[in-house]
C-alpha cells in the first residue's frame, strides 16, 4: 500500500530456511532525507482513483509495483487527453454572428402536432439552401402562423412526411419562424433538398418569387441574418463554397458524388426545380454579402471560402434515413 504523501515500500518474502528469523537493521537516529518518489503516485504526480489503490493492495509485492506504474501512466495519459479535448472544445470560429429573433414552432403549430419520430442531427451546418413556399404573396404578416401550419399539414398529411421539411420559414415582414422540430440552435437534419439534407439547413421564404416578383428587403435581411448565424457556428464564409456528398440519385448529382456548391445556395442548385424562383435566386449574391458582413468579415476582400487550411468545407457523407428527403 502507498502511505498518504509517502513513498512506496515493498516487503520481499522472508527466507524461512533453517527456521531463521528476519532481522531488521536499525538506523542511527537523526533527520531522514526524503528521496524523490521513483514510482508515480507520490507527491507531485496525479493520484490514482481510490478503487485502483484498493485493488492494488491485494496484489503481491512486485506485481503491485508493476501495476501501480502502469495504472499511474494511464491516469497521466487520460489527464492529458482530457486537457486536449477541453482545449478543442473551447476553440470557436473567428467569424460568427448573433442569433436573430426566432418565433418558436409552438406559435404556429399549436395543438396540431402529429406523432413523429425523434429529430435527427448532423455534426454541423456548413451550407444553407434557400427556398420559396410557392404560396400567395399578398398575405398579412399576422396570418403567417396560419399559413405555415397549412404548409405543415400539406407535407405531413398530403405527402405523409414526418414533419415540416424546412428548418426555418421567413415571412415578407422579416419574421423568422422555427420550422422543423429539434431545436433552432442545433444542426437538425431537414427534408428540404433531396440529396443534400445533411450538414445543411433549409430556409423557406413565405411566398412565390418567380421572375418579376418583388422580394421584400425585410425578408432578405432576415434570411441573411439567419444564414450568418447558422454558418458562423462552423466557421463557413457565406460567400464561399462547400463540398457536399449527394445522398440520393434523384438530386442533380448521383448518389455518392461530391458536389461543390455555394455555401448559400438555391434549392435548384441541388435539385431539378425552379425553386426558389428566379427573383429570389437573383438576390442570393446580396444575401451572401449581407451575411458575411454580419459575421464581421471584410466584404471588400475576396471570400475566404472556409476557415480551414484547404479553404473548402467538406460535409461528411451520411446514410439516408426514412422520410427525410424532399421528393418534389
Amino acid at each position: 500500500m502507498v502511505p498518504p504523501g509517502g513513498t512506496t515500500h515493498i516487503a520481499e518474502p522472508a527466507d524461512r530456511t533453517h527456521s531463521e528469523t528476519m532481522r531488521v537493521t536499525g538506523r542511527p537516529r537523526g533527520a531522514r532525507k526524503r528521496r524523490p518518489s521513483r514510482i508515480p503516485g507520490g507527491p507531485g504526480t496525479p493520484r490514482l482513483p481510490r478503487a485502483a489503490t484498493t485493488a492494488l493492495g491485494s496484489l503481491p509485492g512486485l506485481a503491485a509495483a508493476v501495476s501501480l506504474v502502469l495504472c499511474a501512466h494511464g491516469v497521466e495519459r487520460a489527464a492529458g487527453s482530457a486537457d486536449a479535448g477541453s482545449a478543442a472544445a473551447r476553440t470557436t470560429p473567428a467569424f460568427q454572428a448573433a442569433r436573430p429573433p426566432i418565433v418558436p414552432r409552438a406559435v404556429w403549430l399549436g395543438d396540431n402536432a402529429r406523432d413523429q419520430p425523434p429529430p435527427r442531427y448532423d455534426a454541423e451546418v456548413v451550407a444553407v439552401f434557400v427556398h420559396h413556399t410557392d404560396s400567395p404573396n399578398g398575405y398579412d404578416c399576422a396570418d403567417s402562423p396560419d399559413i405555415i401550419r397549412g404548409l405543415y399539414e400539406g407535407q405531413t398529411l398530403g405527402r405523409d412526411w414526418d414533419d415540416l421539411g424546412y428548418n426555418f420559414v421567413v415571412d415578407r415582414c422579416g419574421t423568422i419562424y422555427e420550422g422543423r422540430a429539434g431545436g433552432t440552435d442545433r444542426p437538425v437534419t431537414g427534408a428540404h433538398t433531396q440529396g443534400f439534407n445533411h450538414g445543411t439547413t433549409g430556409i423557406a421564404a413565405l411566398g412565390t418569387f418567380t421572375e418579376g416578383a418583388d422580394v421584400p428587403s425585410g425578408m432578405l435581411d432576415a434570411i441573411a441574418a439567419l444564414a450568418a448565424w447558422k454558418l458562423g457556428t462552423s466557421g463557413t464564409d457565406p460567400r464561399g463554397e462547400v463540398r457536399l456528398v449527394s445522398s440520393n440519385g434523384g438530386s442533380r448529382y448521383a448518389a455518392g458524388t461530391t458536389a461543390t456548391l455555394h455555401a448559400v445556395a438555391g434549392h435548384s442548385d441541388g435539385y431539378m426545380t425552379s425553386c426558389p424562383g428566379a427573383a429570389l435566386q437573383a438576390r442570393l449574391p446580396d444575401i451572401r454579402t449581407l451575411a458575411a458582413g454580419l459575421q464581421g468579415r471584410d466584404t471588400a476582400q475576396q471570400a475566404t471560402w472556409k476557415d480551414t487550411p484547404n479553404g473548402i468545407h467538406e460535409a461528411p457523407k451520411r446514410n439516408v434515413t426514412q422520410n427525410e428527403e424532399q421528393m418534389s
